[in-house]
């Protein structure tokens, strides 16, 4: 139960910097989160992370399932929490894609953001060759902030499905899209697990 409690609360924190902080939030709010919760759950606090981490062999399938409804159960309540505290997304149209953005492009963006953010995850705090490192923290908010700097002119930069389920529910995002943020996501942690394992054919 201590694993799936870390994953909502990192989760909830993730998608309240998230609404409130734009990148830097999100990716300060992941850092100390990763930190916080990563010894007892991994601190994953995204189902496409947690895809990922399936794929390689470190977590199993019930625990997968109870980490996906955790994160999704905390980015619900930090939407909630933003919007009754903020008011954001009160009375006001979802926002649609960025301006000049396409459904495509987008969710290629989060695809390549979420690659990058999973395959991060998987060197750092999953390889026996990086076992026991203090840097994972830093590397993983580090990935998020990078990726939605240069990404988040096409999609807004989610690279979380959890995430974009929050961001629909305060209005940052429009519910008709969420497909893309869900495949897109998700593809990117599938090809995460699947790169990783081409590249460290020894670390089963």
């Amino acid at each position: 139960m201590n694993k799936y409690l870390t994953e909502f609360i990192g989760t909830l924190f993730l998608v309240m910097g998230a609404a409130l902080g734009e990148a830097v939030g999100a990716s300060l709010a992941l850092m100390v989160m990763i930190y916080a919760g990563g010894h007892i759950s991994g601190a994953h606090y995204n189902p496409a992370v947690t895809l990922a981490v399936w794929m390689r062999g470190r977590i199993e399938m019930k625990d997968a399932v109870m980490y996906w409804i955790a994160q999704i159960a905390g980015a619900v309540v930090a939407a909630l929490l933003v919007t009754y505290l903020f008011e954001k997304g009160n009375g006001a149209d979802c926002a649609d894609l960025p301006l000049g953005s396409t459904s495509m492009k987008a969710m290629i963006a989060e695809l390549l953001g979420t690659f990058a953010l999973a395959y991060v995850v998987l060197n750092v705090a999953t390889a026996k060759g990086n076992s026991g490192n203090s840097f994972y923290g830093l590397a993983i908010g580090g990935t998020v902030l990078a990726m939605a700097t240069a990404l988040e002119q096409f999609s807004g930069g989610a690279f979380n499905p959890a995430v974009a389920i929050g961001l629909c529910v305060t209005k940052a995002i429009c519910w008709q899209n969420i497909w893309i943020y869900l495949t897109g996501c998700l593809g990117g942690g599938a090809l995460a697990a699947i790169i990783f394992s081409l590249n460290n054919p020894d670390d089963k």
